[in-house]
């Protein structure tokens, strides 16, 4: 107990506590000695101002990518009222040259349901009606096979443009 006295005075006074304090030291010690606290140094004090505009410039950035999913659900909606209209009327004209267009029937089926889930997904104001295109007269049956190659190719490719905008935008539903 003269041992503790001499070193520490507070321990003396307080010897249930003595052990208590000490431990609590060494933590504090611990903790301070295995933070991942930077080194205190000149050199890195420059990049932290640096480090916080690029955080805040993320942060504006994050902001302005909701706002591109919105502009490209926008796309696809009138994108999709475009084939709408476009497959409604090849399966006019190839009705009119006396060609099979069932699977026309479908495809405006598949686009007008897409169309009203894509509009469920934006505001009124967003969801613009398009306008219809002035579209050519088909007057035979090589002429309505020539445009259905040409939509066809045009819809795989909006399809898949739809599905890679769809797949970035599901992880954030989650």
């Amino acid at each position: 107990m003269a041992h503790c006295v001499r070193l520490s005075p507070v321990f003396a006074v307080l010897p249930e506590t003595s052990s208590f304090l000490f431990h609590l030291l060494l933590l504090t010690e611990l903790l301070v000695r295995s933070s991942s606290l930077p080194i205190r140094s000149s050199s890195h004090c420059g990049f932290f101002g640096s480090m916080i505009h690029q955080v805040e410039s993320l942060m504006n950035l994050s902001r302005k990518i909701h706002q591109l999913v919105n502009e490209s659900l926008t796309q696809m909606y009138g994108y999709t009222q475009s084939f709408k209209l476009h497959i409604d009327w090849l399966k006019v004209a190839k009705e009119n040259v006396s060609l099979p267009f069932q699977t026309e029937e479908g495809a405006s089926s598949h686009l007008l349901q897409l169309s009203n889930l894509i509009g469920k997904c934006l505001h009124p104001v967003e969801a613009l009606p398009s306008v219809a295109p002035n579209l050519p007269v088909v007057s035979n049956a090589f002429d309505a096979l020539v445009y259905s190659v040409e939509i066809s190719d045009r819809l795989k490719v909006f399809c898949g443009w739809s599905k890679r905008v769809l797949r970035y935008i599901t992880p954030a539903c989650r």
